[in-house]
C-alpha cells in the first residue's frame, strides 16, 4: 500500500531519534516525496492544462525551482 508523504513522515520521525540533524534530513526527503507525488498526479491526470507538464505545475504552484529540493 502506497503512502503519502505526510503518512510517511509521521512514521519516519515516530520512529526515529529526537534530534534536529536526523528530523531535518527526514523532513527534506519527505518535501521530495511530496513533489514527487504531485508531479506524478499532474503528468497521469490526461488533460490539457496551463502547464508543460507536472515539473513545471509544480515549479508554478508552489514557486519553487524545478532543480529546488526543498
Amino acid at each position: 500500500m502506497k503512502q503519502t508523504a505526510v503518512e510517511w513522515l509521521f512514521e519516519k520521525l515516530w520512529n526515529t531519534n529526537k534530534d534536529k540533524f536526523s528530523w531535518y534530513a527526514i523532513l527534506k526527503q519527505a518535501k521530495e516525496m511530496e513533489k514527487e507525488q504531485i508531479v506524478n498526479a499532474y503528468n497521469d491526470w490526461e488533460w490539457t492544462g496551463d502547464y508543460e507538464d507536472g515539473e513545471h505545475y509544480y515549479k508554478e504552484t508552489f514557486n519553487k525551482s524545478i532543480n529546488d529540493k526543498g
